[in-house]
């Protein structure tokens, strides 16, 4: 899912450094550096809530950056556990992408 959600603007490695990064107005965030950002803890609600689109950054939302929310919701035919097994799939993802 990452690789087909994420990697485009953040890059394989989720340091922000995808494809299209260079294109977009606002640059990607480094995904990898989230636990280093945050005291050596990794932010798995934050990061479910961004991605769910339940909490605001400013890419996010945009026409650069959609919500993913929404789009696993229909994904699921609007079964919001499949929903939330993405969302949370995704974060582990990341989780496993943080630099040691």
């Amino acid at each position: 899912m990452y690789l087909a959600y994420c990697a485009a603007c953040h890059g394989r490695d989720g340091k922000g450094d995808g494809p299209v990064a260079a294109s977009l107005k606002v640059p990607p965030g480094d995904l990898s550096n989230l636990s280093k950002s945050n005291g050596g803890k990794f932010p798995s609600v934050k990061v479910v809530n961004i991605i769910s689109g339940r909490a605001g950054v400013p890419a996010h939302g945009s026409k650069e950056m959609p919500v993913w929310g929404p789009v696993f919701m229909n994904m699921g035919r609007q079964h919001e556990s499949e929903a939330r097994l993405r969302v949370a799939n995704l974060s582990i993802y990341l989780q496993s992408l943080q630099q040691k």
